[in-house]
C-alpha cells in the first residue's frame, strides 16, 4: 500500500512549505512512474498545454500517483514554496520558492528562476531519501526537508554471447570515443540558463514503438552493462525528429561515435535533452528552439542496428526517464 503525505511547515507564511509525495511502506512497494504527478506540475508552473496522461511501459506494477496540493487560503502564493512531481527514482520534482532564495538539493546547487521555480532531479538509483534545503531572501532559518523517494523495479536481461562483441576497441575506435566525448563534454561545459523553458511543457520528439525503457539492463556473460539511459522510439529512416521542449541547443553533431547524428537541447536549470542516431541535423549549436521544431531525422548513426530515435533526459549529471514528463504515446 502506499500512503501519501502532504506536509506544511509551522511558522510564519513567509517560510511555508509545502510537499507532496508518496512514501512506499515497504521495501517491496514499487512503482512504475508517477502517475499524472508531471502534468498536475507543469501545469502549476502556468503551462497552459495539456501534456496528457503519464503512463509507463516499464512493468505492470502498481502506479503511485502524487497529488499536488492547491496553496491554503492562508498562505498566499508569494509566501510559499513548494515541491510537487515524480518523486521516484529517474523523476523530476518542480518546485516553487521566492524569488532570490537558494536551493540544494542532496548537497549540490539548484538554479531558481526570477520566478522562484526550479526543477530536481533524481536518477535510476537514487537512495530512499533527498534532503531539499532552501534559504529565504530574508535570511530566516533554513527550510530543510528530507523527501521519500520511491524505489522501482527496472527489466533486467542476462544475455551470454561471443565474448569478442561483448568488449574491446581498437585504438582508431578509441581515439574516435575520445573526440566525441570532447565534444560532449565541451557542450556540457558551458553553463546552463537559469531561464525555465521546461515550464512550458513537452511533447514526444518522434512517434511511434516504444523499443526501449529507461533503467533497464543487459548482463552479458555474467557483467552487468550500463543500463539504458533513455527511451528508444522506432520510426522509419528520415521521420521528422522535433524539439520535446523549449531550450537552446549546446550540440548539433554528425558522426558521433555512439550517438552517430547527436543534439543536446538545454531546457533550462541543468536538464537537457540527448537526441541521438539522427540521420540528419537540422539545428546549430546556439539556436533557439520551441517545443514541436522539426530538429533533423530519424536514422541508424552511430552504433545502432536499425533506425530509431533515442532520447534521454538529464538533470546536472543524473539521468532521468524521460517518459514521466511527457504524456502518452500518440497513435502513429
Amino acid at each position: 500500500m502506499v500512503r501519501r503525505v502532504s506536509m506544511m511547515l509551522a511558522g510564519a507564511a513567509a517560510t511555508a512549505l509545502c510537499v507532496t509525495m508518496a512514501v512506499a511502506q515497504a521495501d517491496d512497494d514499487k512503482v512504475s512512474n508517477g502517475g499524472d504527478a508531471m502534468k498536475a506540475a507543469l501545469k502549476a508552473t502556468g503551462y497552459q498545454g495539456e501534456p496528457g496522461k503519464i503512463e509507463s511501459s516499464l512493468n505492470d506494477t502498481k502506479i503511485a500517483s502524487l497529488q499536488i496540493d492547491e496553496f491554503k487560503s492562508s498562505v498566499s502564493r508569494a509566501d510559499a514554496a513548494q515541491i510537487v512531481g515524480d518523486l521516484v527514482q529517474g523523476g523530476l520534482g518542480i518546485g516553487q520558492t521566492l524569488p532570490g532564495a537558494t536551493v540544494t538539493l542532496d548537497g549540490r546547487d539548484v538554479a531558481v528562476d526570477g520566478e522562484g521555480r526550479f526543477i530536481i532531479g533524481f536518477d535510476r538509483d537514487h537512495p530512499k531519501a533527498a534532503e531539499v534545503v532552501i534559504l529565504l531572501p530574508d535570511g530566516s532559518a533554513p527550510i530543510q526537508r528530507v523527501l521519500a523517494i520511491a524505489p522501482r523495479d527496472f527489466p533486467t536481461q542476462s544475455l551470454t554471447l561471443d565474448q569478442s562483441k561483448v568488449s574491446g576497441f581498437t585504438e582508431a575506435q578509441l581515439e574516435e570515443i575520445r573526440v566525441s566525448t570532447a565534444k560532449k563534454d565541451a557542450a556540457r561545459a558551458k553553463p546552463s540558463p537559469r531561464t525555465a523553458y521546461w515550464a512550458n511543457g513537452f511533447v514526444w520528439p518522434v512517434t511511434g514503438p516504444i523499443s526501449g525503457v529507461f533503467g533497464s539492463q543487459r548482463i552479458l556473460n555474467g557483467e552487468p552493462k550500463r543500463p539504458h539511459s533513455g527511451v528508444d522510439v522506432a520510426a522509419p529512416t528520415g521521420s521528422d525528429i522535433v524539439a520535446p521542449a523549449d531550450g537552446i541547443v549546446t550540440l548539433a553533431e554528425t558522426g558521433m561515435y555512439f550517438e552517430g547524428g547527436l543534439v543536446f537541447i538545454d531546457h533550462g536549470q541543468g536538464l537537457e535533452s540527448a537526441l541521438m542516431h539522427m540521420s540528419r541535423v537540422d539545428v546549430e549549436a546556439g539556436d533557439e528552439v520551441k517545443k514541436g521544431d522539426v530538429i533533423g531525422a530519424v536514422g541508424a548513426t552511430g552504433r545502432a542496428t536499425g533506425p530509431h530515435l533515442h532520447w534521454s533526459l538529464k538533470w546536472q549529471d543524473r539521468l532521468v526517464d524521460a517518459q514521466l514528463v511527457v504524456g502518452e504515446m500518440p497513435d502513429s
